[in-house]
């Protein structure tokens, strides 16, 4: 049930579907004939379970569904599949009509509600009225998500966590606060977001300055963050102006601020608090005027459980946490980030766009990715070095054809990633426990759970639902 954005029959290339579920068979030839002749492609079922097996081999843009059928209710069939699809049309249609069954059925989400006897002109036309609003709402959320980002362009994503993500940023836009805290992976892309919230913020036309925290003593980063005065310490020859105070009114970027030394911290946690600062031996308070941006890849609150970061300091800079997230948790962006990274880097190489094969993209997307985005862009850059007019999967490095089991992508588990036991075992047990573990891993979501099975959302759901996992 995965539905394409919906195309209205005068203009379509084929026809779009349309699943009637109705027990009568007069009803069903007529509403069917109806339809074609309107340009739809009908496919019919008279019972629940001839219903749920066609929507699992069909695609249809809408559903036509009787309430009372013989093998149960077309009730519970609308929850399915608002469960599978909030979107996709559902009209509902009834001989035992009535106000409360209409108020049901509304809630639960159908599009329509026709009580029976109806014109098969007039669902017709409430077909074609469902479908229209369906495109409509989805051509926005389209633009929506196409603006959003094209405003993020060096973000790429269409996953869930990603949306989140611009969704926050684009709060962000128009909220002046003076510290926001970046947490992710390595390679996830968090000066990425930095910058972003640099550029479409007030403070764009200045200075964007920024500091790896990584290796740094505390003479050195508050030399570097405070600046100095001339023979304040051994080397400092002439005064010397910190990024503090070079910055002005634009944004300090902290890469790793989780690697500062507990001296460093007490100093700069002063200086979000007063806003004001003095250069390292110096007498004279500075204001503070820039944003503080920092990022790092460590849990901070275990750091400071663990007594290596100031608590005080931790909340100070968490005023607007902002999470992002590992690229194996949206395994879907991965086609979108492979796009993009090849475009950049056909461009900085100087080289056509090389075309990616089926099973090299298949490869790239079932690996874990521990190196994040920044892994994937070094992955690719090497295969485009190395073959210039396509990408194949044996061009790809060893490791990534791993899939995030850790067996070969290509027979792992022919290859001895899963044993038998010398005493056998149940199949539908193994079934189970892995169906279980993808839900888990995805949190519920089945199009992910799916993915990571080579499954459809509705395959899954279906195998789920007979294990007993789902209701």
């Amino acid at each position: 049930m995965s539905l394409s954005p919906a195309i209205p029959p005068s203009t379509a290339a084929t026809a779009e579907q349309v699943l009637l579920l109705e027990d009568d068979r007069l009803v069903r030839l007529t509403v069917s004939e109806e339809l074609r002749q309107a340009g739809f492609e009908p496919v019919t079922a008279g019972t629940l379970a001839e219903a749920e097996e066609l929507a699992r081999s069909t695609d249809p843009a809408l559903f036509i569904v009787d309430i009372r059928l013989p093998d149960g209710s077309g009730i519970n069939f609308l929850r399915k599949v608002r469960a599978q699809d909030p979107d996709v049309p559902v009209v509902m249609i009834t001989g035992h009509g009535s106000v409360q069954t209409a108020v049901e059925v509304t809630r639960l989400g159908a599009t329509e509600y026709l009580p029976k006897p109806f014109d098969p002109e007039e669902l017709v036309l409430l077909v074609r009225r469902a479908l229209g609003r369906s495109r409509e709402k989805r051509e926005l959320r389209h633009h929506r998500q196409q603006a959003t980002r094209s405003r993020y362009e060096e973000l790429t994503g269409q996953s869930s966590a990603m949306l989140r993500l611009f969704e926050l940023l684009e709060r962000l836009e128009a909220a002046d606060v003076p510290t926001v805290l970046i947490q992710g992976e390595s390679g996830t892309g968090k000066e990425l977001v930095a910058r972003a919230i640099h550029r479409r913020s007030r403070r764009s036309e200045e200075p964007f300055l920024e500091i790896d925290c990584t290796g740094l003593d505390d003479q050195l980063v508050q030399s570097e963050l405070f600046g100095h005065e001339r023979g304040s310490f051994t080397d400092a020859k002439r005064r010397k102006a910190g990024l503090f105070e070079v910055a002005g009114d634009g944004t300090i970027f902290l890469d790793e601020i989780g690697e500062l030394g507990l001296q460093t911290q007490s100093k700069l946690l002063r200086a979000l608090e007063n806003r004001r600062f003095k250069r390292v031996g110096g007498t004279t308070d500075i204001q503070l005027r820039a944003r503080i941006v920092a990022a790092t890849n460590r849990d901070l609150s275990e750091e400071v459980q663990a007594g290596r970061f100031r608590e005080d300091l931790y909340y100070r800079l968490a005023v607007i946490p902002v999470m992002v997230p590992p690229l194996r948790e949206r395994p879907g962006d991965v086609p979108l980030l492979v796009s993009h990274l090849t475009e950049t880097l056909a461009r900085r190489l100087g080289r056509d766009l090389p075309d990616i094969s089926e099973s090299a993209m298949k490869r790239l997307v079932s690996y874990h990715w521990p190196g994040n985005v920044r892994e994937l862009r070094n992955v690719l850059e090497r295969a485009m070095v190395l073959h210039r007019d396509s990408i194949e999967a044996r061009d790809l490095p060893i490791e990534v054809g791993r899939s995030r089991g850790g067996n070969a992508a290509n027979g792992g588990l022919r290859d001895g990633g899963i044993r038998l036991p010398e005493d056998g075992l149940d199949i539908s047990d193994v079934e189970a426990s892995l169906i279980a573990q993808a839900l888990e891993r995805t949190g519920g979501n089945k199009t992910q759970a799916g993915r990571l099975l080579g499954l459809t959302r509705f395959s899954l759901r279906y195998r789920a639902q007979k294990i007993g996992l789902i209701d």
